[in-house]
């Protein structure tokens, strides 16, 4: 399974920046998100930035990540407890995806 991930910056050079996530540390490409600052959030796919994150949305796609790494290892999950963005709202499709209901 391919999945992005969310990493907090550290320090940054010309189109990268050292980032954490947990434990983990390593470089990650910025050319697709631009400049990007210390303290920033990245969503981290194949070790290239995706997109700059706020901190909430982070903690969402964490959170997310996190509730599928334990139903995976075969571990019990409160699901409502692990997506609280969709508990408290029914999941929308993007606009582009709506015609195709009709």
């Amino acid at each position: 399974m391919c999945i992005g991930l969310p990493f907090q910056v550290i320090q940054t050079e010309r189109h990268k920046a050292y980032c954490q996530r947990g434990a983990e540390q390593r470089w990650i490409d910025t050319s697709l998100v631009g400049e990007v600052a210390p303290g920033d959030w990245l969503l981290v796919f194949l070790d290239a930035a995706r997109e700059v994150l706020t901190a909430a949305r982070a903690q969402q796609v964490e959170e997310a990540v996190s509730a599928i790494e334990r139903v995976m290892a075969g571990q019990s999950v409160d699901l409502d407890d692990c997506f609280k963005d969709l508990v408290e709202r029914e999941p929308q499709l993007p606009d582009h995806l709506k015609p195709l209901l009709k």
